[in-house]
């Protein structure tokens, strides 16, 4: 089945200034390998924080249109925020939103204090069930279509356009715990996360219940996004870092691989699972693009997908780019490039970039990548 859904992928590339992002998501050949960030329009640009300063709007209304009205001005916003990495010489913008936003229209509102935190946690059959589905997406989800075309719009044909959304155990994990079942410290789980153990071992079916509802919405939602023209996608699992591997196989594998077979095959999908070590799991996805974490070399990555191979995303640890030199990132950058190789690669980071990631460092990161030789 994967064979087949890769080589379906033989819509041509967008005709493109800047197409090597797309052209190493196909493994075709690049004459350097694209860059970009995850949370790369975030936190640690002083120019985004100038912006929210600025607009002083809730979180919340600039990337979904519930429970406030859609607002013009916000989807402008929404658009200045998204192309302010492209200064930096990306090699690609991501649309500015949240993973949590479809949510909303199902009846999920969170609001940004400044974390998400949602009213009532959904831990119930009754509850599961009310949960609207997201089936008319041009409705539902229109500001996120209307930040999409005025991206395509003033990006004008320069670079591609990354659309995205959470995986549904992620999103199921963020309604089951209320908030953000994130790890703040490595060695324990986050009360949040322990509560989200607690549903899967007690009332596995329940979570089931609640993924499926979540595959159809995110199905739907990545689909609207590429009808609106974004030219590739990539799916957020940003809770596998924490799973088992025999829970990962039953409560997240199949949701994904259900996602990448229903998924509008004429643009790539990368899968991004936070520090999965299981490659050969995140490969059975039926994903274009693989991106692994710092706990993977990407050497053993082309190694262990030889037979089937896909591009690979990643790697450079992103406390490196918080907390090291200029002459640390770039080594990192430059083994990261050797290991992941010309074809086939593109390089990001092990996660997202840290909000107290000096601002320089990030346009170092860039300038390693693109001037690596």
């Amino acid at each position: 089945m994967r064979e087949k859904e890769r080589a379906s992928l033989t819509t041509p590339i967008p005709r493109l200034k800047n197409d090597r992002l797309l052209r190493a998501a196909r493994r075709l050949p690049v004459d350097r390998v694209p860059v970009w960030m995850m949370r790369q329009a975030g936190r640690s640009d002083p120019a985004y924080r100038r912006i929210r300063e600025e607009i002083n709007l809730p979180l919340e209304h600039l990337f979904r249109t519930c429970p406030v009205p859609m607002s013009e001005t916000a989807a402008e916003w929404a658009v200045k925020i998204s192309m302010l990495p492209k200064r930096i010489g990306v090699d690609a913008i991501i649309v500015y939103k949240d993973i949590l936003t479809p949510l909303c229209p199902m009846g999920a509102h969170f609001r940004f204090t400044p974390g998400p935190v949602l009213s009532e946690p959904i831990r119930s059959r009754e509850q599961i069930e009310a949960l609207q589905p997201l089936d008319n997406a041009p409705s539902q989800l229109a500001f996120t279509g209307n930040v999409i075309g005025k991206l395509r719009e003033t990006l004008d044909k320069e670079l591609p356009l990354i659309g995205f959304a959470g995986a549904p155990m992620t999103l199921a994990a963020f309604l089951i715990a209320g908030t953000s079942p994130m790890q703040r410290d490595s060695s324990r789980l986050s009360e949040p996360a322990k509560m989200v153990f607690q549903m899967i071992t007690e009332a596995p079916e329940l979570v089931h219940q609640l993924l499926a509802r979540l595959t159809d919405a995110t199905i739907n939602y990545l689909n609207y996004q590429i009808a609106e023209g974004v030219q590739t996608v990539q799916l957020f699992e940003s809770i596998a870092d924490v799973m088992p591997r025999t829970m990962y196989q039953e409560f997240v594998l199949p949701y994904h691989q259900q996602i990448f077979a229903e998924l509008n095959r004429s643009v790539p999908a990368i899968l991004f699972a936070k520090e999965c070590a299981y490659l050969d799991l995140m490969h059975q996805s039926g994903a274009d693009v693989l991106s692994v974490g710092k706990c993977v070399e990407l050497a053993q990555a082309k190694a262990e997908t030889e037979g089937n191979p896909v591009a690979l995303q990643g790697n450079v640890d992103n406390d490196i780019i918080r907390d090291g030199t200029f002459a640390d990132i770039t080594t990192a950058v430059h083994d990261c490039l050797k290991q992941g190789g010309k074809i086939g690669h593109i390089l990001n980071l092990s996660h997202g970039l840290h909000r107290d990631t000096p601002f320089e460092n990030v346009k170092h990161f860039v300038h390693a990548a693109k001037t690596f030789r």
